[in-house]
């Protein structure tokens, strides 16, 4: 019997893999400033490289988070003994990176920081890290019993077509 697996398949494991993955980093190192995972399989093990704003706290002491946050994925997804390694990488520019900017959004929020001076502060920040163009967008029950949304932009920013899938960093919390 053959355990041949068809593309069409593969790819969707491997997307769902990625997902779960990621949702998966994003629950267990929130607050250490999770930004995002990339995967890379090898013919020998795979390697799982997590990028955060403070990796020191993704460690742990003496490495101790890491290798307690690889015997967990290594038991989640049925990696055998050795064939899965993680990895800690620092984000390069965290004022560019939407998803380390949304989870310190999140952050303030829930701080108790009003909602105009946590967005305008997270603006700030990313356009001093040298960004073109900002946009914040906050929904929900923001102070009256009634939902609203507030957009707030600056700079330049591209809405439409290939760029935006190539230049357009984004991020939902």
């Amino acid at each position: 019997m053959s355990l041949e697996i068809s593309k069409k398949k593969k790819f969707v494991a491997d997307g769902v893999f990625f997902a779960e993955l990621n949702e998966f980093f994003t629950r267990q190192l929130g607050e250490d400033g999770y930004a995002g995972v990339e995967v890379r399989v090898t013919p020998a093990r795979t390697e799982v490289i997590i990028r955060a704003t403070r990796t020191q706290n993704v460690l742990g002491d003496k490495g101790r988070r890491i290798r307690e946050l690889t015997s967990l994925v290594q038991k989640r997804f049925r990696f055998k003994e050795g064939t899965i390694e993680l990895f800690a990488e620092n984000v390069s520019s965290r004022g560019l990176c939407a998803v380390a900017q949304a989870e310190s959004l999140r952050y303030k929020l829930l701080g108790g920081l009003a909602v105009r001076r946590a967005c305008y502060g997270v603006m700030r920040f990313a356009m001093e890290a040298g960004a073109k163009g900002v946009e914040v967008a906050v929904s929900g029950k923001l102070r009256a019993q009634r939902a609203k949304v507030m957009k707030f932009r600056d700079g330049y920013m591209i809405k439409s077509g290939n760029p935006t899938k190539v230049y357009v960093d984004s991020a939902v919390r």
